[in-house]
């Protein structure tokens, strides 16, 4: 089966503190758009996904929808509607790719706002609620399933009890998953921008643990811990690890 959907995974089969993060629940990847029939097959019949979380701004779905899949619900939970500072979407990367530092300061910019901005804090708190009361299969992404798709996976992750470096391994797996679709890119702008411009975009369609890193520094700063960013910052109920873990996480026989 010819799969044309990039930065595709399930995030789910791995050992964590207290058994097993259940497979074939959360999927992760980039945008889903002009699918093939394949795709289509894949994601709803294979994968028995239910349920397609769209994280993108509003003028990234105009631009480029996601494929209709019949049957399956898809949801836009736009992560920085209210952010002031942003370089997720591909027209912001383009904008923004003057030199590598531009570029490394704008992620870091970014970042700190899928930390603090109130669409991330509502975006992710509604995204991980609905996750606990349901029992879909889900699909989560954004543009290039990196940044807000990446910040979400980390977030399951961390909750399920991941440790940090399945954390860190599932976040620059981007970077290996993304490579062909990155240069196919890159060759379509190459003639468009300076080398100086290209070397910039290349840099913005991949992750850095710096990125992350920064992410977690926010938290710490601004909550003092990652349960207090949970409780206090995304809402959720002092349980809901437990409750959680309880659902998603099976135990090791």
């Amino acid at each position: 089966m010819n799969l044309s959907i990039t930065n595709f995974r399930d995030i789910g089969g791995i050992a964590v503190s207290n058994g097993t993060l259940v497979k074939d629940k959360f999927f992760r990847s980039g945008e889903l758009v002009n699918l093939t029939s394949d795709d289509i097959y894949f994601v709803k019949e294979v994968c028995n996904i239910d349920k397609i979380y769209d994280f993108r701004e509003q003028k990234e779905i105009v631009k480029s929808p996601d494929t209709d899949i019949n049957g399956v619900i898809n949801q836009n939970i736009d992560i920085l509607a209210t952010a002031t500072m942003k370089n997720v979407s591909f027209s912001d990367m383009i904008k923004n790719s003057q030199d590598e530092e531009t570029i490394h300061r704008k992620m870091l910019d970014t970042y700190r706002e899928i930390i603090v901005s109130q669409s991330a804090l509502n975006g992710y708190s509604h995204f991980l609620k609905d996750l606990l009361a349901s029992d879909y299969g889900v699909l989560f992404h954004c543009f290039a399933g990196k940044d807000r798709t990446g910040f979400g996976a980390a977030l399951i992750l961390k909750i399920a009890g991941a440790s940090d470096e399945q954390v860190i391994d599932d976040y620059l797996r981007t970077n290996i998953m993304r490579k062909l679709e990155n240069e196919r890119l890159i060759e379509k702008w190459k003639d468009k921008l300076t080398d100086q411009q290209i070397n910039a975009l290349s840099k913005a369609l991949n992750v850095n643990l710096d990125y992350l890193n920064y992410a977690k520094k926010v938290i710490i700063e601004k909550y003092g811990t990652f349960d207090n960013y949970l409780y206090d910052g995304l809402n959720l109920d002092n349980t809901f690890i437990e409750m959680f873990r309880r659902k998603y996480v099976v135990a090791v026989s």
